[in-house]
């Protein structure tokens, strides 16, 4: 059985049609003057076998021809500007559905990603969004074209003969019932075809985004295999489709063909009993064309909703996803001091434990606190709950005094900067990526960031400098250079709170030295919280926080904490989790 929602699905995807009244009904008009065009020629061919070629009046032959080319060149002038206009019109809407779901995706929490892969995202929004599309032009395009076709040639039909047009629709209970076995059973076939594509595309996205450690780890045939096994899983859905369609589009034109035989049956049978002329015979055997082939687009129609529908209710599962709460409105302080304190707080992601556990500190303007402890003590979720991608579950985090819930997530944002050990570079130039953090700088306040960054060195010996495409995630710079970009990037927005997410990790020693050179004229009178596994990241910094299973288990400078003996001098001494760089 369809789904309860296919009906408000399709509904929700034609309610984008109402926002251009005007094209719309600009291509109705078109397709309704089109259709009336159709009866011409069986008009004229009725009138020339019953009326010319009875009187044999040559002088009356050449006006219908006329009309005849008439009726022609205005139905295919009308189908053109139609064309056109329809076109127009669902670019338009396109463009509305992808704006609105990027929009929403955009406005997402990050727990919302967190349970999807990219490739299935970027199937919802480039073939999914496509499949809608086909329904929005074919809908407006052909369904209303063949509606109208068949509603003007019905009434002809009936105006000239109605037995004769009784006997034209004998097929229709024939054709409804094949339409409706067909539909209440495509919505399964076009659902378990569309997952099969999201799953295809996710693995060919994960594979292509980690090329390197496939060829890294010679692990290409069993990728390979991977791939055909996913690829085979469409290749079978897509054949239970396929042959559905077999069965279904080859029936119902049989059907109607055997309308044209009852039509040709009856008709010839009224006129050698001369109830019915000659000329209306041949023009209804062209009506009957001209009342089928609208029918037959018709059910090529169904095949496309049933496939829009499955792909629509995969589009509309993305744009009715509970945007990223955000009931902040008060102003941000200005200036802002960066007095930073967590009161109680506690974390849990969705329903797992607590990975934070009464995490109480406070980090006054301007100060340095480093971060430290085992993987997984909870290092970067205390991170992430400044920035507000993720909420607390307990207690409350406080910025100059006030709460951060109070703020608008986007001022916050603004006002904190954030480097990642991953440091991530779009797909452009240098530039780019720099003007990322201030839209408006000039090229002099990019290269003074970049010498802050000692990345000034290394931009200017790039082929176009500035303006040198860096490649997707940055693939044309190494660690290190990609690495000082982003603390460039950071200069540059000038936050007066910043976060460091192991910023010198997984670099060389003499790129870490520049790194932390960096670093040191970036975390000036800010204040800056560091998650760091080398020591020379955190010997200066003015706390140290040592977390343990979501916990502060040790605080203090590092002199103190080394005089002490805990865990925070066992990571110094060796233990590969804190050592010197």
């Amino acid at each position: 059985m369809p789904s309860q929602r296919s009906p408000r699905i399709l509904a929700r995807v034609f309610a984008y049609l109402r926002r251009y009244p005007l094209l719309a009904a600009a291509t109705l008009l078109c397709a309704l003057g089109s259709s009336v065009m159709v009866i011409i020629f069986p008009v004229v061919t009725q009138r020339i076998i019953d009326d010319v070629l009875r009187d044999k009046n040559l002088a009356a032959l050449w006006p219908m021809l006329a009309l005849a080319a008439f009726g022609f060149l205005a139905q295919d002038g009308l189908n053109t500007l139609r064309i056109l206009l329809n076109n127009a019109f669902e670019q338009k809407v396109l463009f509305d559905l992808r704006s609105d779901l990027y929009g929403r995706l955009q406005s997402l929490p990050l727990t919302w990603f967190d349970h999807r892969s990219t490739g299935d995202i970027m199937t919802r929004v480039v073939e999914d969004v496509n499949n809608v599309e086909r329904v929005l032009i074919d809908g407006i395009e052909q369904g209303a074209v063949a509606v109208l076709q068949i509603t003007v040639v019905l009434v002809l039909m009936f105006w000239w003969s109605p037995p004769l047009a009784w006997c034209a629709l004998t097929p229709v209970p024939f054709l409804a019932a094949g339409a409706l076995a067909y539909t209440l059973t495509a919505g399964k076939r076009y659902s378990i075809q569309r997952r099969a594509a999201s799953d295809l595309n996710s693995l060919l996205h994960d594979n292509l985004d980690g090329i390197r450690q496939i060829k890294g780890y010679a692990r290409e045939s069993a990728e390979h295999s991977r791939f055909n096994t996913s690829s085979e899983k469409l290749r079978q859905a897509t054949l239970v489709v396929m042959r559905a369609w077999a069965f279904y589009n080859p029936g119902m034109s049989l059907f109607s063909s055997m309308g044209s035989l009852v039509v040709l049956g009856y008709g010839g049978y009224a006129a050698i009993n001369g109830r019915l002329d000659l000329g209306v015979l041949v023009a209804f055997l062209v009506l009957v064309r001209f009342l089928y082939e609208p029918v037959g687009r018709l059910h090529q129609l169904n095949q496309i909703i049933q496939a829009g529908r499955a792909a629509g209710k995969r589009v509309f599962d993305i744009l009715d996803a509970e945007p990223e709460p955000d009931a902040g409105h008060a102003p941000v302080p200005a200036p802002v001091r960066g007095e930073i304190e967590f009161k109680n707080i506690n974390f849990a992601y969705g329903d797992g434990p607590d990975v934070l556990r009464e995490i109480n500190l406070t980090a006054k303007p301007g100060e340095t606190v480093a971060l430290v402890g085992p993987t997984g003590a909870g290092k970067s979720s205390l991170v992430g709950l400044l920035m507000r991608f993720y909420e607390s579950t307990g207690g409350t985090i406080m910025l100059d005094g006030q709460d951060l819930r109070s703020f608008a997530k986007s001022d916050l944002r603004r006002m904190i900067g954030l480097v990642s050990q991953e440091s991530f570079l779009f797909n452009g130039t240098v530039a780019d990526n720099l003007r990322f953090g201030k839209p408006d700088a000039t090229d002099d306040e990019l290269w003074s960031a970049l010498r802050a960054a000692n990345a000034a060195a290394f931009v200017e010996k790039l082929p176009k400098q500035l303006d040198t495409e860096v490649g997707e995630r940055g693939v044309r710079l190494s660690v290190g250079e990609k690495q000082r970009i982003s603390i460039a990037r950071a200069l540059l927005k000038d936050p007066p709170v910043l976060l460091l997410d192991e910023a010198t990790a997984s670099v060389d020693n003499t790129t870490e030295k520049l790194i932390q050179q960096a670093l040191d004229r970036l975390l000036q009178k800010r204040t800056s919280f560091v998650i760091a596994h080398r020591l020379s990241t955190v010997r200066h910094a003015d706390q140290i926080l040592v977390l343990d299973h979501g916990k502060i288990v040790e605080r203090g400078k590092h002199d103190e904490l080394l005089a002490r003996g805990g865990l925070y001098a066992k990571l110094c001494a060796g233990t590969g989790l804190l050592n010197e760089a």
